[in-house]
């Protein structure tokens, strides 16, 4: 397998609010796509943590992204995070339909082609982050989803 990619937690600090909305959405993605970001660093750390060695993240084809690929023991585990400032829209974990998991077995399946590696077991985990206005971020991984 590919050498492991160093990961280093977040720095804690909250995520800056965007506060003028010039009313193009752009703004509201910004802010949408730090808090992605936010969740993925928080997902490797979590990851390598719980003794797995975070191999990429957020490698892309033309079928979609993997957020984080790692190796757990021999086992290579493609990880999509989903990450929520709140639960008003459900949580996280919510947000994964079966059809993702179908593309995420899809990707896993490119990403080993593109890599030319053969690992003896294939593992699809979840990371769902909840951030709340205050506090840590509340982090719950569910390995083999698919």
């Amino acid at each position: 397998m590919p050498a492991a990619v160093p990961v280093r937690p977040g720095a804690g600090g909250r995520l800056g609010r965007v506060a003028d909305d010039t009313g193009d959405g752009q703004q509201r993605v910004r802010a949408k796509d730090a808090l992605g970001a936010y969740g993925e660093r928080v997902a490797a750390a979590h990851l390598v943590a719980v003794g797995m060695t975070v191999l990429e993240r957020n490698w892309r084809c033309p079928i979609g992204e993997i957020d984080i690929v790692a190796r757990d023991g021999d086992v290579l585990v493609v990880c999509e995070v989903k990450t929520r400032s709140s639960t008003a829209l459900g949580h996280p974990l919510e947000a994964v339909t079966a059809r993702k998991a179908a593309r995420l077995r899809r990707l896993a399946a490119a990403w080993i082609t593109e890599r030319q590696v053969h690992p003896p077991d294939v593992r699809i985990d979840l990371v769902g982050v909840l951030r709340p206005a205050r506090g840590a971020a509340d982090v719950e991984h569910v390995r083999g989803v698919a």
